[in-house]
C-alpha cells in the first residue's frame, strides 16, 4: 500500500505543474517582449528585465517598464549608454517605475558602459568567462551596478532556456511558490516534471505563485475537478 504513494505524488504533482505551466508558464522575458534567444541584444534585454524585477516594485510595473525602455529604442547596451539621463528616466516613468526612476536611469548607463568595457556589450563573453560554473556567472553579474543575489538570480532563471548548463536552477521566491503548491523542494525533482525546454517557464510560473496566492488556489482548483 505505502509503496504506491510515491507514484501517486508523481501523478498529483505533474497534474499540479502542466496545470501551472499552461495557466501562467509565461516567462517574464517573453512578457517583457523579448524573444529570447542566445545573441546579445535579447540576452542584454533580459537583463535589464531581471534588473528592474528584483527591486521592490510590483513586477507587473517592472515589466511594463522595461517594456517602455525597450520602446524607447533602448534595446542595446550602446543605446542605454549613449541616450541621454532624462531619456531613461522619462521612459521608466512612462512604464510606471516612479519610485526608482531616476536612480535606476543611473545605474542602468553605469551598468551598460561596463559591459561595454568589460564585456564588448555581449554577455555571452560573461557566459565564457563563468564555464558552466552557476557561481562564477552570478559573481560576474554582481559586478555589474544595481545587480545584486536577487537579479543575478532572476538572470539565471529566465536564462536557463538558452544556457542550459545551468538548468535547473530555481532561486528562493521560485521555491516559496513550490512550497505553496506542496511541490517537491529540490530543483532536479521539479525539473523532472517538465520537458527540458520548459524549466525556465516552470520556474516563472512558480514565482507567479509565490507572488500572487490565487495562483496557487487556482491551479489547484483545476487539478480537483
Amino acid at each position: 500500500m505505502n509503496a504506491s504513494h510515491p507514484a501517486r505524488r508523481t501523478t498529483s504533482h505533474q497534474a499540479l505543474v502542466r496545470t501551472l505551466l499552461d495557466r501562467h508558464g509565461q516567462t517574464y522575458a517573453a512578457e517583457a517582449g523579448i524573444r529570447l534567444r542566445d545573441t546579445p541584444q535579447p540576452l542584454y534585454q533580459l537583463l535589464v528585465v531581471a534588473d528592474l524585477l528584483s527591486a521592490r516594485i510590483r513586477a507587473s510595473v517592472a515589466v511594463a517598464a522595461a517594456r517602455a525602455l525597450f520602446g524607447a529604442g533602448l534595446r542595446t547596451p550602446r543605446r542605454m549608454a549613449d541616450a541621454p539621463w532624462q531619456r531613461r528616466v522619462d521612459a521608466l516613468g512612462e512604464g510606471g517605475y516612479r519610485r526608482y526612476d531616476e536612480s535606476t536611469a543611473t545605474r542602468l548607463g553605469e551598468g551598460a558602459r561596463l559591459l561595454l568595457d568589460r564585456y564588448g556589450g555581449d554577455l555571452r563573453r560573461m557566459r565564457e568567462a563563468a564555464d558552466g560554473d552557476l557561481a562564477a556567472l552570478r559573481g560576474a553579474l554582481q559586478e555589474l551596478p544595481g545587480v545584486g543575489p536577487a537579479g543575478s538570480g532572476i538572470f539565471v532563471r529566465e536564462v536557463q532556456g538558452v544556457w542550459p548548463e545551468f538548468a535547473p536552477y530555481l532561486d528562493a521566491k521560485a521555491f516559496q511558490g513550490a512550497e505553496r503548491l506542496g511541490l517537491p523542494d529540490d530543483p532536479g525533482a521539479l525539473a523532472r516534471l517538465v520537458r527540458p525546454e520548459e524549466t525556465a517557464a516552470l520556474a516563472s510560473a512558480l514565482v507567479r505563485a509565490a507572488l500572487d496566492r490565487s495562483v496557487a488556489e487556482e491551479v489547484g482548483e483545476r487539478v480537483m475537478r
